[in-house]
This record gives structure tokens, sequence and C-alpha cells, in this order.
């Protein structure tokens, strides 16, 4: 991971105001934003979806796991060893492990899911063109660059912003879902 001073204080910036969220406000927006998402025919479609598990301040992706699992969906999940990140199958949310960052992942034992439709990611801030600021580790750049999914993020509608500094590796989001919209980036 290569410093960028103006990424670094924009995310610090815009963490800040996310964390500022109470924990009710975020799960009201959580079923928003999981009732905007089941508008999307790409989502409602998708028979592999690649989510995340929230931490944090993040949108929360409980229900939508639990929505997708309901549905027969099949669903996986971000496991990280070392500097690569894998998504493998899950049938249950209960049956996770705490990873790498203390975050909830599959057992090793899962099955790797590669051929996702949809991959729903998680984000500090956007702007409208689908530009994202993730927490600058660029897990999900490198996996999204050798995948064709959809890319939905997942994000609040205070997170948007007018622009967010680019570098070469960056993927761009094909959508951003908040509690609010649904935005087609261009």
């Amino acid at each position: 991971m290569t410093s960028n001073p103006e990424k670094d204080a924009l995310r610090k910036h815009l963490l800040e105001k996310r964390d500022a969220m109470s924990f009710e406000i975020m799960g009201i927006h959580a079923q928003k934003i999981l009732s905007e998402l089941k508008k999307m025919k790409s989502f409602s479609e998708a028979k592999s979806v690649g989510c995340y598990y929230s931490i944090g301040s993040e949108v929360q992706t409980n229900n939508i796991i639990k929505s997708l699992l309901d549905a027969k969906k099949i669903v996986s999940l971000p496991k990280v060893t070392d500097d690569t990140m894998v998504f493998r199958k899950i049938d249950d949310i209960t049956k996770l492990e705490k990873g790498n960052y203390d975050i909830s992942e599959p057992k090793e034992n899962c099955p790797i899911e590669e051929n996702h439709d949809v991959v729903l990611v998680p984000c500090i801030g956007l702007d409208n063109n689908g530009n994202r600021i993730g927490y600058g580790y660029g897990f999900y750049d490198r996996y999204l660059t050798k995948n064709d999914s959809i890319k939905i993020a997942l994000t609040y509608s205070k997170q948007i912003i007018k622009s967010i500094p680019t570098s070469e590796h960056d993927v761009k989001m094909d959508w951003i879902v908040t509690e609010t919209d649904i935005i087609k980036t261009s």
C-alpha cells in the first residue's frame, strides 16, 4: 500500500463522519438499503452474490446476508490470508470465525467462490462516478480487477462527496446504493 496524503486525510474525515452515526440510525438505514437493493434487477436475479461481513459503522449486512441465504442464493464472504482476498461460500452466518483485522470470515474449509454475478463492496466514501475510497489496503481493488461481476457499493448518502482522488489501480463501482438512492455510475 502506497501512501497518498490526500486520500489518507479524506479517509480519516469520512470515517469520523460515518462513525458519528448512532447504531439505531445505522440499523434503519440498513433496512432501507436492503429495500433499495431488492429493486435492482441485477441484484434480485443474481444467483451468486459476494457480500461482506460489516464491522463498525459500515452499512450493516447481516439482514442482506440472511435475505440472500433465505432466497437460496450462493452467498460468499471474503477471507484474507496474507495480502490476498478470496471469497468463500457460506450457508450459515453463525458459522464464521474471527480472521484478520478482527473481521468475521468463512472458515478455511468453506469452498472458494470465484463466479459472482454481483459483489457488494464496502466503502468509506464515494463520488457519483463510482470512485471509491476504502480502508487503503487494496484488497477489493486487487480482487475486482480479476473479476467481471457487477460491483455495487453500499454506503450512506452522506458519504457521497463531489470527488474522490484516484490511483491507477482503483476499480470503479458500477452502482451505488444508499438508504435513499440507487445510482448508476457514469
